[in-house]
């Protein structure tokens, strides 16, 4: 075990760089500064919502065309345009002054920080690795927690000195003089598999290699996307209106920011076994186990308004996170190969950062209605155990499916 990640350090954390400095264009770090911009540009929770709505599906919009790039040039190519391009939509945000240039500024941070920089990671491992992608993804994965874990607190902090502008222009430093010289140097070196009977024999492993029209095509994917998309719309609305939450509960600001912390740590835990697990059995067998815990979640958000609850319901949000995070890296490649692993990502990319715009536009439209945002979570809940069950449904069809593409020799 640990001979692999001694052997394989350089492309994982190349990996993990990647979905790290991703924190700079994810709602849970643009929200941090959320009373701020509506301040300063005379923003209801509805309008913000809706301009970061906007922004966002014009990010979903281009990704299928932008996704592709990881198909089309190298991985540290990629990673260098990527990072380039997140740096000056961090710059743009220290410098905006107008609600289009808000618009704009916020659609580069999706499509490159939240969007292209976990899509790179996230296809060069599913690409690179087959008997340990379980291990690659969750070591890859897990960045984002580690990012969730020290940004807010960090700059909560810094914007005590800086101000919410100037810890725009501290991310655009930290990306031009750290990220973007390690990236490219960890990546400049693609990863040949070490054996092409273990770890790169797609034919025997996957069977059949889908194309972007058939995935389009196969019920079980839109299916499956009832599920998989789900986090992307929760996480993103709680963490857009997570201002909402504490004024209404009457909660201090910097315990929710430490609370990431748990989260982090739970989501780290949850990660890694869930990466083990899934080179045991398989991501496929392993696919009802997300919805579950972040229905909790979100029924200990929207009915209690105790300091507990901050701390119970970031446990579960992280058991879920954890289970997604390596899962959502694994399963594409098991179910549909790895040829057009890129274009493939690129539209499930698509549909999440989509859904990660309709989460704040939608539920910061009903918080004008007067639809508290703990009794939307309420119903949140039910959706998602509800999608628990289905997704059990759909585990074992598609394993059934996969039994029979691999003619029965299937490696779990």
């Amino acid at each position: 075990m640990f001979a692999f990640y001694r052997e394989n350090a350089r492309w994982l954390l190349g990996g993990f760089l990647l979905t790290f400095f991703s924190a700079f264009g994810q709602t849970f770090f643009i929200s941090i500064w959320g009373a701020q911009i509506r301040a300063e540009f005379d923003l209801s929770h509805g309008g913000f919502g809706s301009v970061y709505m906007l922004a966002t599906l014009a990010s979903a919009l281009s990704f299928p065309f932008v996704g592709r790039l990881v198909d089309k040039t190298s991985v540290a190519f990629c990673s260098l345009v990527v990072v380039s391009m997140l740096a000056v939509a961090t710059t743009s945000m220290a410098l905006v002054t107008s609600i289009p240039l808000l618009v704009v500024t916020i659609y580069l941070l999706r499509l490159f920080g939240q969007g292209m920089m976990g899509h790179t990671a996230m296809t060069a491992m599913g690409r690179w690795y087959s008997a340990n992608r379980g291990k690659a993804v969750a070591s890859t994965t897990i960045g984002h927690q580690f990012s969730e874990a020290i940004a807010p607190t960090l700059f909560v902090a810094l914007g005590l000195y800086l101000g919410w502008r100037g810890t725009w222009f501290a991310a655009t430093a930290i990306l031009v003089l750290v990220a973007l010289p390690a990236i490219f140097w960890l990546m400049k070196e693609e990863r040949v598999p070490r054996s092409q009977a273990n770890e790169a024999s797609t034919a025997e492993e996957f069977g059949k290699q889908w194309q972007r029209s058939e995935v389009l095509r196969d019920p079980m994917f839109w299916l499956m996307s009832m599920g998989v998309l789900s986090p992307a719309f929760i996480g993103t609305s709680i963490w857009f209106h997570q201002d909402y939450l504490i004024e209404l509960n009457e909660w201090s600001k910097l315990t929710w920011a430490n609370s990431f912390v748990l989260m982090a740590v739970t989501t780290v835990m949850g990660s890694l076994v869930t990466g083990f697990a899934i080179d045991r059995w398989s991501a496929i067998q392993l696919l009802p186990l997300f919805m579950m815990p972040l229905g909790i979640a979100c029924l200990i958000l929207g009915t209690f308004g105790e300091v507990a609850a901050i701390y119970a319901s970031m446990i579960f949000i992280g058991l879920s996170y954890g289970v997604s995070s390596s899962l959502f890296g694994a399963l594409w490649p098991e179910i549909y190969g790895v040829k057009h692993l890129g274009s493939i990502r690129s539209i499930i990319m698509a549909g999440m950062v989509f859904f990660s715009a309709a989460g704040p536009g939608m539920t910061g439209l009903l918080i004008d209605q007067g639809i508290s945002f703990p009794t939307q979570l309420q119903f949140i809940a039910l959706y998602c155990f509800a999608a628990a069950v289905l997704m059990l449904f759909v585990s074992r069809t598609l394993f059934a499916r996969r039994k029979i593409e691999c003619g029965g020799a299937i490696k779990r």
